[in-house]
């Protein structure tokens, strides 16, 4: 607990929870543009296009990995090739509600060269969207696919069959 007088200032709940970077948000906030808000949990990954109101930031598409279920994806819902199939859902949505460009807020996780949360900005920006973002951050093909995982694990062969067949129909919907 930080010593207390009558000049001290109490930063912000969230701030000192170690949940908001209220100067990086507010950088992304004066862009203007909608925000692609990228979360992990435990199990899934969550993305959302939100657009900030002085009200309350809304929320315009959202999409969490768990409907790669749906699909038919019997695999991890948190791995590389998800992340992409998530970002293929996240951009078809928000095209469909006439977003078209978006900038990354991966809020206070480290931006490391080719993890999974470019994986999803990846597959949203392979959906149609803009997101201004280096593409050397990306994952390579073969971790996008899951090569990389059928290598060592014994039943995840034929992922990357899987994985081309759910692309097919989460951008087959599009066309």
């Amino acid at each position: 607990m930080p010593k207390l007088s009558p000049t001290y200032k109490m930063p912000f709940r969230r701030r000192r929870e170690g949940k908001t970077n209220y100067r990086k948000r507010l950088k992304l906030l004066l862009s203007g543009k909608p925000r692609l808000v990228v979360r992990k949990s435990n199990r899934y990954l969550i993305a959302q296009v939100v657009t900030y109101n002085p009200k309350g930031d809304v929320t315009v598409a959202s999409v969490n990995s768990k409907f790669l279920k749906k699909l038919g994806w019997e695999y991890s819902c948190k791995n590389t090739p998800a992340a992409y199939l998530t970002g293929l859902m996240i951009g078809k949505k928000a095209l469909e509600k006439g977003v078209k460009e978006a900038i990354l807020d991966m809020g206070l996780y480290p931006s490391t060269r080719g993890n999974r949360i470019y994986a999803l900005v990846k597959g949203a920006i392979d959906a149609g969207m803009q997101i201004p973002v280096s593409g050397e951050m990306f994952p390579n093909e073969e971790r996008i696919k899951g090569l990389h995982i059928e290598a060592y694990l014994e039943k995840a062969k034929g992922m990357s069959k899987k994985f081309e067949e759910i692309k097919k129909i989460i951008l087959g919907d599009a066309q």
